[in-house]
């Protein structure tokens, strides 16, 4: 499968926020009840609006489009965020729809933004497969855990961190 990368733009935030949410749904349907979804899609003109901002600021998403100009990928990384960030660099999100599991979107996205620097994110303790794609990209938990807010339910997710890797 043929895709292309680019930054995200102002332009791009109502594409990127329905995107978004289907990758949510296809990923933790089985963490999260129907609500917690339909709550998202009911305000979705708010989230657009946080995104259009978000766009502008210091870290812009990087997208990948299928042949078909379809975003089928969405990922950002920047300065870390954690009291106790274990490295500079935080891989803050990336979703791939399930189309394109398997298809090297998500390791683009991954060897674009963290150009095999040391980096860390955080996880759901509840997506394996997630975790496995980050462990093969020397990715490990460092023992770290917290519970997200309550409008995620307090899912438990994990750090994870690598060292430089190729260099």
């Amino acid at each position: 499968m043929a895709f292309t990368l680019r930054p995200g733009t102002v332009d791009d935030a109502e594409t990127m926020v329905r995107m978004h949410i289907m990758s949510w749904r296809e990923s933790y349907a089985h963490l999260l009840p129907e609500e917690f979804f339909a709550e998202r899609e009911a305000n979705i003109g708010a989230q657009i609006e946080r995104q259009r901002t978000s766009n502008l600021g210091s870290a812009v998403p990087l997208l990948a489009h299928d042949d078909d100009g379809c975003l089928v990928g969405i990922a950002a990384a920047g300065p870390g965020r954690d009291e106790d960030s274990p490295h500079l660099l935080e891989l803050y999100m990336l979703y791939t729809l399930r189309r394109v599991h398997g298809a090297g979107v998500g390791q683009a996205l991954v060897d674009a933004l963290l150009s095999g620097e040391a980096a860390y994110l955080w996880v759901l303790e509840g997506n394996p497969r997630a975790q496995a794609f980050y462990r093969r990209n020397g990715f490990e938990p460092d023992g770290k855990r917290q519970l997200l807010p309550p409008r995620w339910y307090e899912l438990p997710e994990i750090r994870m961190v690598r060292p430089a890797v190729g260099r």
